[in-house]
């Protein structure tokens, strides 16, 4: 390992306190963190690189970032820190020279369908002074102007207590003006279910009329209860039921009813279907399922609100003709520029305030939000650059910030923007810590550390510190790789048809035509915020056969693994099952096999309030999760336990062939191998997971649904230059089998593999969502008339 020459500490000629001028790791063990130890200089910006899954984040996030911010939760009261969330010390040897830590991560914003990006941030809650103070007509205090607050009044008598015989009775009247319209709960769209999609109206209850996915005509809980309730007459087609017999059979309350001697609950079916479907998580459904609540469910605009989500009373107050749901609903480049108009000498500090704010919006890239738009609907990337906009402008200096991915989502065209932002943070005093990929942003580090050399288990070590200079001479896998350019392709697939998108207004989108290329690699670019996922998310017509996938975060708990989330455990468990002659729960860590000390966790949890809580190891099943008598049982020779150890590659080779051989589950092994997970542990929990990672398993599930047309947003996002060539080769492979593959993309390698280009600009917001070249790369490079294609003509060299 080579490493950059350092000022000696030591120095007579530093004063004491300038000897602290470097972030001490040593034997840093957290995750698969192999004893590492490393110098970090401060005041520098310091680049972090490595494979996906190399432990970049481990020793970032979850070591310097954690320790600082455990540290800094322990000089509070323990009063305090009881309503703090309680951080475990890292397990690592020796930290010094800490400073306080600012952590910007890529953590997906709140999907909650209350937050948006001006609740989200501070500029929401300013409009709303604002509008309470300037606002004509005066309807209130800001309360009344926000969306998250219901008008409350009430009255009352309160018995106040004042000694022994002093006790009387006080009437009080509270009232709360809130600015929530009352139609859709200040969520702005309403949910309508498509009747046609539950039952088929010309058949009887006794012919099987329902189409709902798991109802079956013999069902007691679902189809008999309805069919045999005496409500309904069972043997009349639907459609020809009396209104009152369509009330009752759609939305009649809970009853109780007798069917075949056994009590049972009869419900509406539209409030069944709400409670039984639409009250759970989407991601987490079956795929048969999730389509169908897709095609049953559709979410208009509130009719009473026209989706501001305000009250009429909010909407009636107004600041030069605007009210402050016009002002949410502008671009947040146009609102500043509307803020900066207004001259108003008793808010001033306020509208100063807000200015800054949304100038740091426009600054970072992002002007071409509004504020009202949702914060779920947020890429990682825009998520990532909305959270930096309170730390712009900020006094601190001597503070260490730590940013996951920064460049994330942004077209090349983008990148020297944030690059100038992380550079502005270090020249202020600060330590920037990054976790990146990018080429360009390596290139402006003072310092580099690059972990590996491979993944996983493989990784976890410092196989380069000092210079980027140094890292380009220094032979590691980020070094061979730093300077790879991809040729444009000689020869370009032939269509096999096309997808037609005809005027496409979603977002910011103009009316655009376009006809995407099926049984080709296409790819859409442009820079963020030009409409690329608002064409190919928001556009593609329904019914088209295509399997998404997005960049939302996998839902699951540190009970779930690679095994459960693909499914791969079923197979593995019938299998086990089969051959042992029992049954298949046994083999569930999360049901009968369990370990009854751990309930199949592997580690106990000692809640110790405001401290960190402990997780010890089960005494009863050393860690392995299941009771002793299910261990007993084997397969190939190995137990479940031994199994959900293996690395994805040797599980592949284990189930291929000889006494173990499962097809099914050689099958899913394939695809978690060809998406470059080879070196994940089946029993991995899923909480240790890189974004990258996360991602590419993702892919794996979704290439085993039936789809014809894969779209896939940013499938580099959190990939190492070394992984791009392998999924460049996935990508090929999946178009070689008849399959359409689209993606959303700004990473020029895959441009320049792409059989075809649909580029979207030429600006962000209003500036773009219109087509401003589709062809072929060659056909880009050459007429060089876009930012991307001259991004890409500098990327291949012509």
């Amino acid at each position: 390992m080579s490493k950059a020459p350092k000022t000696d500490p030591q120095s007579p000629a530093l004063h004491a306190a300038d000897r602290h001028d470097l972030i001490r790791v040593h034997g840093a063990r957290v995750n698969n963190l192999q004893d590492v130890s490393i110098e970090i200089p401060k005041r520098r910006l310091t680049v972090f690189t490595g494979v996906s899954g190399s432990g970049k984040s481990s020793l970032v996030f979850n070591t310097i970032a954690a320790e600082s911010q455990r540290l800094i939760n322990e000089t509070y009261s323990a009063f305090v820190q009881g309503f703090m969330p309680t951080l475990a010390r890292p397990e690592v040897d020796v930290l010094e020279g800490l400073t306080t830590a600012i952590i910007v991560d890529q953590q997906r914003m709140g999907g909650d369908p209350r937050s948006t990006v001006g609740t989200a941030t501070d500029a929401n809650a300013m409009l709303r002074i604002l509008f309470s103070r300037l606002g004509q007509p005066h309807i209130g205090p800001p309360s009344a102007f926000a969306f998250n607050v219901p008008s409350v009044r009430a009255s009352g008598a309160l018995t106040v207590d004042r000694g022994a015989d002093k006790t009387r009775t006080v009437k009080k009247t509270f009232t709360r003006t809130g600015g929530m319209c009352t139609r859709c709960e200040g969520r702005g769209s309403v949910s309508d279910i498509d009747l046609t999609q539950l039952y088929d109206d010309t058949k009887s209850l006794a012919e099987g009329a329902f189409t709902i996915p798991g109802w079956k005509s013999d069902s007691f809980w679902t189809v008999r209860v309805y069919a045999e309730s005496g409500l309904l007459d069972p043997h009349k087609p639907i459609r020809k039921f009396t209104k009152r017999e369509m009330q009752d059979f759609l939305y009649r309350e809970p009853t109780k009813v007798k069917v075949e001697g056994v009590n049972l609950t009869y419900e509406g079916l539209i409030p069944k279907i709400q409670k039984s479907f639409l009250s759970k998580d989407k991601e987490a459904m079956q795929p048969h399922i999730r389509a169908f609540v897709e095609r049953a469910v559709t979410f208009t605009a509130c009719p009473e609100c026209d989706g501001t989500r305000l009250s009429a009373a909010a909407r009636s107050s107004r600041i030069d003709g605007n009210n402050i749901a016009d002002a949410c609903a502008m671009q947040i480049s146009d609102l500043a520029a509307w803020v900066r108009g207004l001259d108003e000498p008793s808010v001033a500090p306020l509208l100063t305030a807000l200015q800054h704010t949304l100038d740091s919006f426009v600054e970072i890239g992002l002007g071409y939000l509004a504020l009202d738009r949702p914060s779920g609907t947020l890429s990682g990337g825009e998520a990532q650059r909305v959270k930096m906009i309170r730390h712009l402008g900020s006094s601190l200096t001597d503070t260490t910030y730590v940013f996951d991915e920064p460049t994330a989502g942004l077209h090349p065209h983008d990148i020297q923007r944030m690059n100038d932002l992380l550079l502005r943070l270090r020249d202020k005093g600060n330590t920037v810590l990054v976790v990146e990929h990018k080429p360009q942003t390596i290139a402006i580090a003072d310092h580099v550390v690059d972990l590996g050399p491979g993944a996983g288990t493989a990784g976890g070590t410092v196989c380069f510190e000092g210079t980027v200079e140094g890292l380009r001479a220094g032979g590691t896998v980020t070094g061979r790789h730093l300077g790879d350019r991809a040729a444009l392709k000689e020869t370009v697939r032939r269509p096999t048809g096309t997808l037609e998108i005809r005027s496409a207004t979603t977002h910011n989108l103009q009316g655009v035509d376009v006809d995407i290329p099926l049984g080709v690699l296409a790819v859409v670019t442009g820079v963020a915020g030009s409409g690329k996922s608002s064409l190919v998310h928001g556009s593609i017509p329904a019914g088209s056969g295509v399997v998404s996938v997005d960049q939302g975060a996998i839902k699951g708990s540190r009970r779930s693994n690679p095994a459960t989330y693909t499914g791969l455990l079923d197979p593995i468990r019938k299998a086990f099952a089969k051959v042992n002659g029992v049954k298949p729960g046994l083999f569930s860590a999360n049901s009968e096999g369990a370990c009854p000390a751990c309930n199949g966790a592997g580690v106990l949890y000692t809640d110790l309030a405001m401290m960190a809580g402990v997780a010890t190891t089960c005494e009863e099943c050393e860690g392995k999760r299941f009771e002793p008598s299910v261990l007993d049982h084997h397969l190939g020779g190995r137990d479940i336990s031994e199994v959900l150890a293996m690395s994805v590659a040797e599980a592949e080779e284990f189930f291929g062939d000889g006494e173990a051989r499962t097809p099914a589950a050689h099958r899913i092994l394939g695809r978690l191998a060809d998406v470059g997970l080879g070196y994940l542990s089946l029993g991995q929990p899923l909480t240790t997971l890189s974004g990258g990672e996360r991602q590419r398993l993702k892919l794996a599930t979704h290439m085993a649904e039936k789809g014809g047309v894969y779209v896939l947003d940013e499938p580099t996002a959190g990939l190492h230059l070394a992984d791009v060539e392998q999924l460049l080769g996935l990508l090929d492979r999946l178009v070689d089998a008849g399959k359409s593959v689209i993606v959303v993309e700004h990473h020029p390698a895959v441009m320049a593999h792409a059989d075809w280009i649909i580029d979207l600009g030429p600006g962000a917001g209003h500036d773009g969502g219109r087509l401003v070249f589709e062809g072929t790369p060659t056909d880009l490079v050459t007429a060089r008339s876009t930012l991307t294609g001259e991004h890409l003509a500098a990327y291949v060299g012509t």
